[in-house]
């Protein structure tokens, strides 16, 4: 008989919790204490009522919002491929390994190299390994390259004992239109020196 009757108050509290102006915390915890009157089948019907909705707009809350990418084609964008790729946010360095492909349309620059680096802070980019660097027709091949964005200025080195190429279009205001032939090679005269 007192189980019952302990079963019933717990009730009219509740119905009284229900009516009061509590916070829903405090009236969760309030609530998850009532619950200690009632026999354990119950307990576990009330508790799965009261605990699976907080839990689901618990998770619903927290759920990432899908990203949306900046659009490509403002020109701004510096696109980057390669086979693997790291990017560190406390020294805004992103580094791209393997075959990297470089677009960069706003400057209308594209690369390749085998490693590239771009350090937002300084504003530079820093292609490494046989690195091939086509700009409006221009183009320039070294072991290193340093592309300076703020100063639109490349850097280039080469390999030990190597020579850096740079092919550069020329706009010439009166172009001929026939080519002209290459200067005539002058002979060679080996001067013997016999004794």
């Amino acid at each position: 008989m007192a189980y019952w009757r302990d079963r019933a108050s717990a009730l009219a509290e509740l119905r009284i919790l229900d009516s009061s102006n509590l916070t829903c915390s405090d009236y969760f915890k309030q609530t998850f204490m009532k619950l200690a009157y009632f026999p354990p089948l119950w307990r576990r019907y009330i508790n799965q009522i009261l605990v699976l909705p907080t839990i689901v707009s618990a998770i619903a809350f927290t759920l990432p919002l899908p990203l949306k990418s900046q659009p490509a084609s403002d020109g701004r964008a510096l696109t980057v491929k390669a086979q693997v790729q790291e990017a560190n946010s406390k020294t805004g360095v992103v580094t791209a390994r393997g075959n990297v492909e470089m677009f960069y349309p706003a400057r209308k620059i594209q690369a390749t190299a085998a490693q590239a680096q771009y350090f937002s802070r300084e504003r530079r980019i820093v292609l490494s390994g046989n690195v091939y660097v086509l700009q409006e027709g221009n183009s320039i091949q070294g072991e290193n390259i340093t592309y300076l964005i703020d100063e639109g200025r490349f850097i280039a080195t080469p390999k030990t004992n190597g020579q850096v190429e740079s092919i550069y279009i020329i706009n010439d205001p009166n172009p001929t239109t026939s080519p002209q032939s290459a200067p005539a090679t002058p002979s060679f005269n080996r001067k013997s020196t016999t004794k």
